[in-house]
């Protein structure tokens, strides 16, 4: 029997990347598009699909991973649609009935950040953890949960990006989430360490106080984390910490110290190096998430 190929559509902030394959060792095609409008970008995307099912034939299934907040409740009149996001025009967008619309296969949805976590469930760093965190910050702050071997959901997905922290002391910048100000994402997104500093996050020199606050709204998030949900591990990923792997040790520190002795388990005590670390699947486990998605993984809920 030949092994299953899907097509994957990770619909990110900036940038939407498109995958079709078995795995990531079975990568037939990936593409990025810039995110632009919704009726430029979606379009975009199902015609690059349609081209890889001529070429490549059809796929089992497509999976759609993108940013939210989105309605995952099979329930609901508005499943399948993006909330209220701060993505200008994305508001009310129905992602799964367009897909849906286009093609005939089953079409599969969750969040980017759950999809990611389910990828590396899959095939990377959680392979063996029955409870784990993933973490991307970019665009925007968002933390995928793996629960007793399952994707997080409740009344919503978590939205734990838009949590708020104790600041750092002396720190009063208002922050630049437009609903919450300082929530963890209006501190340490990309958009806002370029509100900042003036210059976009790649740019900003390793020396720059802004990596301060960064550092340590990160390890605030981790903490949360740590005494809510317990994680066995805690996977941080996405553009900012892809360019800057530097930050992990402050961010471990940093959380050591937030704790202060309280926890004495292990993953704790014996140093966090392996507790808060880079996903295994590195910056490929945005866009595989979409197949574990097209996959079913996200259906376990």
């Amino acid at each position: 029997m030949a092994p299953d190929v899907w097509a994957g559509v990770e619909l990110g902030g900036t940038h939407c990347h498109c995958v079709y394959g078995g795995g990531p060792h079975d990568l037939r095609a990936r593409e990025s598009l810039p995110t632009r409008d919704p009726t430029t970008t979606l379009s975009a995307m199902a015609d690059l699909l349609e081209r890889w099912k001529e070429r490549f034939g059809e796929p089992s299934a497509i999976g759609i991973a993108s940013f939210g907040p989105l309605d995952l409740r099979r329930d609901s009149p508005r499943y399948g649609r993006i909330g209220a996001t701060p993505k200008p025009g994305w508001q009310d967008v129905d992602l799964l009935g367009f897909f849906m619309a286009r093609f005939a296969v089953p079409v599969r949805m969750t969040t980017d950040v759950i999809g990611a976590a389910l990828a590396e469930g899959r095939w990377g760093s959680g392979r063996e953890l029955s409870d784990f965190a993933y973490v991307t910050v970019g665009t925007g702050v968002g933390v995928g949960l793996i629960v007793a071997g399952r994707p997080a959901l409740g009344c919503h997905h978590p939205e734990l990006g838009h949590a708020r922290i104790v600041r750092l002391a002396g720190d009063t910048w208002p922050g630049s989430c437009p609903f919450h100000g300082d929530c963890i994402e209006g501190l340490a997104s990309g958009p806002a360490i370029e509100a900042r500093s003036g210059t976009a996050a790649e740019r900003v020199p390793p020396e720059s106080p802004v990596w301060r606050t960064v550092t340590h709204a990160l390890a605030q998030l981790a903490h949360t984390l740590v005494v809510t949900v317990a994680p066995q591990r805690i996977l941080m990923g996405g553009g900012v910490l892809s360019a800057r792997p530097d930050l992990f040790p402050g961010i471990r520190r940093a959380l050591a110290q937030s704790l202060n002795g309280y926890l004495r388990i292990a993953e704790v005590t014996s140093g966090l190096d392996g507790y808060i670390v880079p996903p295994g699947l590195g910056a490929l486990a945005g866009p595989l998430g979409a197949l574990a998605v097209a996959a079913g993984d996200a259906a376990r809920v």
